[in-house]
């Protein structure tokens, strides 16, 4: 039971369905989000095994450590990749329980943003459930590094995601942006914001058997300094805000939306998924806790709104 008034679970109304490629794998895909009951979760399951549907569960100890794009793993050679940006949606439009069906070893990258998944998720309508929402609420901070790349949980009111890059290319160099993720901010802000790659990579990644379906409609390509895209930029800051919406995607792996801020310094998704690693490895670094209504409220107008 929980008190009157406490912040509730949501679900889709109804279904709803894509299909696109797959970033890397360059392989069409369809995909079906359904709505699901109350302490769900996310869990993905892939339709196209011949041994029958694979489910796998959006959680962290499920994924598996990847530079380029965050991935699932059901233990026994089944994986779904470049989720990151679909569960970006979710966590930004607070979807707590949902199934995505999927045929297909990848999320379709669409435009590379989670816009068109915020779509969807408008389009399909959102339902309460009789389930309280519960969240992980950072207690002391936790910190990760790999070279001059950084990650760190601190505790805090709402959840906000500081983030920084630097890159030589003149058309990025340094960038920073911190946003409040609730979901107007999240939108108008974040969602939109696509993935990028440089141009003198595309061999290298593509002999690796990456970026296969990558194409100028789903990735911000730079050619030395340089935006190659005919319409430009979304935002000034795109590219970082890119990075913040990744990594929104990848701490929704916690199971449960955070309450606590997170800085990311040059980080990726295997350094996002280690600073998880970190925060639920120590018992006293979080606990669950679950909101009124007023105090989640209260909690949002903390965090400072996304850089312009």
């Amino acid at each position: 039971m929980f008190h009157k008034g406490a912040v509730l679970q949501k679900t889709l109304k109804a279904p709803i369905h894509c299909t696109g490629v797959g970033l890397h794998s360059g392989i069409k895909a369809a995909m079906t989000l359904r709505p699901a009951p109350a302490n769900t979760g996310v869990v993905f399951r892939r339709l196209d095994v011949e041994a029958g549907p694979v489910e796998i569960q959006a959680d962290w100890q499920n994924s598996i450590e990847s530079a380029l794009c965050t991935v699932l793993t059901d233990g026994n050679g089944t994986t779904i990749m470049t989720i990151e940006h679909l569960m970006s949606a979710l966590a930004g439009c607070s979807v707590d329980n949902v199934i995505v069906d999927i045929i297909g070893p990848e999320v379709p990258i669409m435009d590379g943003s989670a816009a068109p998944f915020v779509f969807l998720i408008e389009c399909a309508g959102t339902i309460e459930q009789l389930a309280p929402r519960r969240f992980v609420k950072v207690l002391k901070s936790i910190h990760v590094e790999q070279g001059q790349a950084s990650a760190d949980l601190e505790p805090g009111d709402g959840f906000s995601v500081d983030f920084t890059i630097d890159f030589a290319s003149k058309a990025i160099a340094r960038q920073t942006t911190t946003v409040a993720v609730e979901p107007g901010s999240f939108k108008t802000e974040i969602s939109r914001a696509r993935t990028f790659g440089f141009l003198a990579e595309v061999d290298q990644l593509r002999a690796a058997g990456r970026a296969l379906g990558g194409s100028l409609e789903n990735v911000i390509v730079i050619d030395g300094d340089k935006v190659m895209n005919e319409g430009g930029l979304r935002y000034p800051d795109e590219f970082v805000r890119h990075k913040a919406l990744d990594a929104i995607g990848d701490l929704y792996l916690a199971g449960s939306p955070i309450l606590g801020r997170f800085a990311g310094v040059r980080s990726s998704h295997a350094l996002n998924r280690r600073a998880l690693e970190a925060l639920f490895r120590d018992s006293s670094a979080w606990c669950y806790v679950t909101l009124a209504e007023a105090e989640a409220l209260d909690a949002w107008r903390e965090p400072a709104r996304a850089s312009a």
